[in-house]
């Protein structure tokens, strides 16, 4: 089980497909702010509720110039449906085998009343323009973690 990925690493190279079987490779993202949110199941009460903020800020997400992925470890028919249910305009990547939820240390051990399993962790991370981790949000409450987000973008565009 890795660990988080710390802000002025470089962010783990990827490439995994999309819900439409489109092939998505960090390399090809460069130019721009990625923002790689990992979640842990299409279709769950907290899930949809980060995606749906996510859905209601996109334009100001991109209006910030950043490119948004969803991650989890379901298959592409499952986002296909997500997708299309909540009307989501990104992509959601398909990590069935996790293995970039590991690469990023969003895959590890939860613990839920005393029971405990592997899973995704619900974390958030903002990718510079270069492909550096620039902010990394561990352990997301989704209540308000679009506005850190775009916070976090608008930060970043004073930086450079």
């Amino acid at each position: 089980m890795a660990d988080f990925i710390e802000p002025g690493k470089k962010a783990p190279a990827f490439t995994l497909k999309d819900q439409d079987g489109q092939t998505v490779k960090l390399k090809d993202l460069a130019g721009a702010p990625v923002v790689l949110f990992f979640y842990p199941k299409d279709n769950t009460p907290g899930c949809t509720k980060e995606a749906c903020a996510f859905r209601d800020r996109y334009a100001e997400l991109q209006s910030a110039g950043a490119q948004l992925f969803g991650i989890s470890t379901d298959s592409a028919e499952s986002h296909i449906q997500f997708r299309d249910k909540f009307e989501l305009p990104f992509p959601l990547l398909v990590d069935e085998n996790h293995a970039m939820s590991e690469k990023y240390g969003a895959y590890r051990e939860k613990n839920l009343y005393g029971k405990k399993s592997m899973g995704i962790q619900r974390s958030t991370y903002l990718i510079d323009a270069a492909g550096k981790v620039v902010k990394v949000w561990k352990r997301v409450r989704v209540d308000g973690h679009d506005q850190q987000v775009l916070d976090a973008l608008a930060l970043l565009a004073e930086q450079n």
